[in-house]
């Protein structure tokens, strides 16, 4: 009897590590034993939640600064539920045209700056072809 009693206590308390910590009611503790959120993410939480409780992972990436799909995906491993909800990719806001358009300007800058520094570094081969050339032309005239 003693033996089962010991057993289901140690069940108890297996179960009781790897619960759930629900981001609408977790206190800084058990939001801090979230592997990847500290003291920084946890007081954002918790002020955030203070203006109204989060409705599901989307309104919880939005108001968070610094918690995207990679983080949101992180912490629901290590056991955050937003509304009772774990994390689906599917579940934050899609790319709304305006962000897709930033993106799409950055990576053109990028490509126009990589060229222009390509075709700088041609030039500057070809000058120094060109000075080369002029310096094996003068030794051969003398």
């Amino acid at each position: 009897m003693l033996k089962q009693f010991l057993a289901a206590m140690a069940l108890f308390f297996a179960a009781s590590a790897f619960a759930a910590v629900e981001a609408n009611n977790a206190t800084a503790a058990e939001l801090d034993s979230i592997k990847g959120i500290g003291p920084a993410i946890s007081r954002r939480i918790l002020d955030e939640r203070k203006k109204s409780s989060f409705k599901d992972w989307s309104d919880f990436i939005a108001r968070i600064k610094g918690v995207g799909e990679g983080n949101a995906a992180k912490y629901a491993a290590g056991g955050l539920t937003v509304a009772g909800e774990t994390f689906k990719a599917s579940a934050s806001k899609p790319v709304s045209s305006s962000a897709a358009a930033k993106a799409s300007r950055a990576s053109a800058m990028k490509s126009a700056a990589s060229g222009a520094s390509a075709t700088k570094s041609a030039a500057s081969g070809s000058a120094a072809k060109a000075a080369g050339e002029k310096a094996a032309a003068s030794a051969a005239k003398k």
